[in-house]
C-alpha cells in the first residue's frame, strides 16, 4: 500500500488507480531485483510461486518478466476467465456439481431454496421474516441480498473443499461441502426448507457456533480491494444456467455490471484489457511458442479450476490435475492428513522445479566454460 494505511489507499479512484496485475509485477520486479543485488546473489535462479490470483501473477510474470524469475508454479490461477474465452456458466456448474457429487437431495434443495426466498421476500414483512430465519443481524435490504450471501458461502465451500480441518477465510471441518449437506440432509421431515438452508450454510459461517447474527455486506479478507480490480481490469463474465447447476438464472449483462463499478468507484470496467496486456486468446500456440517453465496446477473441485490450463502445452508449461483437489491445496503447509495423491502432487512439482534450475546452472557452466 503505497499510501500508508488502507484507508488512504482505498480513498478513491486517483490511489485505487495503482492497484492493477501490472503495477503488482513491477513492484515483485524491483523488489527481486534489488533483493539479489543487495544480498549479492545476482546470479540466483528465482521461481514464482503464486494461488489463486497469486497464481495468475507468477504465470503472467514468468511471461513478462523472463530475465527476472526462470519459472513459475500457477496454482488455481484463472487465467482463461476472461472475455469469452471458457463458456461463461463454468465456475457455478463445478461449484453446483461438487455439491451434487456429495448429495443429490442435498443440491435440490438448494436449487429449491431460491424460489422459496423469492417468494417469501415478496409478501408484506417477508424480508424481515427471512432476516429472522437466517439470523442477520440487521435489515435485509432486499432478497437479492441473501442471495448473494449465500452464494458466496456455496462457491467458498467448492473452493475450500479441504481434506482436512482449515482456517481459510473462517474455521472449516474436514471436507465442509459434505458436512453442509448433512446437516440439510438430516433434517426432520417436513423440516421448512430455508431451515434446511440455515442449518448447512452456518457450517460455514458459523462453524464454531460463536457467531450470534450474520452481516450479509461483511467485507471478507479485503474483498473491495478486489472489487476494484473487478471493476477496471479483472472483469470476468460468469452467468448460471438453472438447468446445469443449482443456482438461479443469472445472465451476465455487462451494462449492469458497468453501472455498478461506476456507482461505485466511478469507473467504468476495460473487459479486454487483461487478454490485451498478457494474452488468453489461443492460448495453447501462445504458450506453446513463446511460453516455458511454468506449472499450471488444479484441483478439479476448485470451480477456478475451469478458468485455468488443464492440458499440456509443452514440454515446460504444463497442467497438475488432480479430482480431489480444492483451491491451491498444493501451497498449503504439509500436514500428517495429506493424502497420498497430494504428497505425489507435490513431488512431481519440486522435480519439474529442480530440473528448471539444473538446466539453468547448466546454461551458466556452459556460457562461462566458453
Amino acid at each position: 500500500m503505497p499510501y500508508g494505511s488502507k484507508d488512504e489507499a482505498y480513498k478513491n479512484a486517483s490511489t485505487l488507480a495503482h492497484l492493477t496485475a501490472g503495477q503488482a509485477l513491477a513492484g515483485y520486479a524491483l523488489l527481486i531485483t534489488d533483493l539479489k543485488r543487495n544480498l549479492s546473489a545476482e546470479a540466483s535462479p528465482v521461481i514464482l510461486f503464486g494461488g489463486s490470483y497469486g497464481g495468475m501473477l507468477a504465470a503472467w510474470m514468468r511471461l513478462k518478466y523472463p530475465h527476472i524469475a526462470i519459472g513459475a508454479l500457477a496454482s488455481s490461477a484463472p487465467v482463461l476467465q476472461f472475455e469469452d474465452i471458457v463458456p461463461l456458466e463454468t465456475y457455478y456448474n463445478i461449484v453446483s456439481n461438487d455439491f451434487r457429487r456429495e448429495s443429490t437431495s442435498c443440491f435440490d434443495t438448494i436449487k429449491k431454496s431460491w424460489d422459496v426466498i423469492s417468494s417469501v421476500g415478496r409478501k408484506v414483512n417477508g424480508l424481515d421474516h427471512l432476516a429472522k430465519t437466517f439470523r442477520l443481524c440487521g435489515k435485509l435490504r432486499s432478497s437479492d441480498d441473501l442471495y448473494n450471501w449465500l452464494e458466496s458461502a456455496y462457491s467458498y465451500l467448492a473452493m475450500v473443499d479441504y481434506p482436512y480441518p482449515v482456517e481459510y477465510e473462517m474455521p472449516l471441518p474436514a471436507h465442509p461441502i459434505k458436512e453442509v449437506c448433512k446437516a440439510i440432509d438430516d433434517s426432520a421431515d417436513g423440516t421448512y426448507v430455508l431451515d434446511r438452508i440455515f442449518k448447512g450454510v452456518s457450517v460455514y459461517y458459523n462453524y464454531t457456533g460463536k457467531a450470534d447474527c450474520f452481516e450479509v455486506d461483511e467485507d471478507l479478507d479485503g474483498m473491495d480491494g478486489w472489487d476494484w480490480q473487478a471493476c477496471t481490469e479483472m472483469v470476468m463474465p460468469m452467468s448460471s444456467d438453472k438447468n446445469s447447476s443449482m443456482f438461479p438464472e443469472r445472465a451476465y449483462n455487462y451494462t449492469s455490471y458497468a453501472e455498478e463499478c461506476l456507482n461505485k468507484f466511478d469507473v467504468m470496467p476495460r473487459p479486454t484489457w487483461i487478454t490485451t496486456e498478457f494474452g488468453g486468446h489461443d492460448y495453447k500456440s501462445v504458450l506453446g511458442t513463446f511460453g516455458s517453465n511454468i506449472i499450471f496446477s488444479n484441483g478439479l473441485l476448485d470451480p477456478w479450476s475451469g478458468g485455468s490450463v488443464l492440458e499440456n502445452i509443452s514440454d515446460s508449461v504444463v497442467a497438475l490435475v488432480t479430482e480431489k483437489g480444492a483451491h491451491h491445496l498444493d501451497l498449503r503447509g504439509a500436514t500428517t492428513d495429506d493424502l497420498d495423491w497430494l504428497v505425489a502432487q507435490r513431488a512431481s512439482e519440486v522435480k519439474l522445479i529442480k530440473g528448471w534450475i539444473d538446466d539453468y546452472y547448466m546454461a551458466k557452466k556452459a556460457v562461462f566454460k566458453m
